[in-house]
């Protein structure tokens, strides 16, 4: 099977059922506020790296997907250099999982469709916020978010053209379970040269 240009087989599939049932461990064991918090990796068109965290939205077979400003740091970094890594760490399981592979963005009708689901001031401070900008002081956000508030009173709020989905496609994606005397399992799964293989790590 293929998606967005990547082959998918059982290996695959095993190792996407491996981070699912890993981060839905997570949630239920209600230990984490933001278990699908992950740390986002990207760097400039001359290879210099940035990080931050986001929230994955979905884990499927076309790859993960998380939303922001493309106007933002990480935004025009992934329009210099499509390639990121991200990384989860559940210190409370003692599980890791690392993810690398090409940013794509997700259409306009899935940006949409997760758009709608967002509370309405989440909306808003989309609109006022330019995302990794200078700011003068907080007052100066309050203010764009009030102007936000009275532009869409009564209407809809739209999706900003600058805001929408990112999926990284994997080529990468690592496990890491915590074990005694730091003897850690570390297990990779790469995709090269049109086949997915699976590698145990030293620790």
């Amino acid at each position: 099977m293929e998606a967005h240009g990547v082959t998918h087989g059982e290996l695959y599939l095993e190792a996407l059922k491996r981070f699912q049932g890993a981060l839905e461990r997570v949630r239920e064991s209600g230990v984490l506020k933001e278990p699908t918090a992950g740390t986002l990796a990207t760097a400039d068109k001359v290879g210099w790296p940035s990080v931050r965290t986001v929230l994955l939205k979905e884990a499927g077979l076309d790859g993960f997907v998380f939303y922001t400003n493309s106007r933002s740091r990480k935004g025009r970094q992934i329009a210099q250099n499509p390639r990121a890594a991200l990384g989860f760490y559940w210190d409370a399981a003692g599980e890791q999982a690392l993810i690398e592979g090409r940013i794509e963005p997700v259409s306009a009708a899935e940006s949409d469709a997760y758009w709608r689901t967002r509370p309405r001031q989440s909306q808003i401070a989309a609109w006022a916020s330019n995302q990794s900008s200078s700011l003068k002081n907080r007052e100066e956000l309050l203010a764009k978010v009030e102007s936000m508030t009275e532009k869409f009173e009564g209407k809809v709020v739209p999706r900003p053209p600058h805001w929408h989905g990112y999926r990284l496609v994997p080529d990468r994606i690592e496990f890491w379970t915590a074990k005694p005397h730091r003897l850690h399992d570390r297990l990779a799964y790469t995709y090269h040269a049109g086949r997915w293989t699976k590698t145990f790590l030293y620790p």
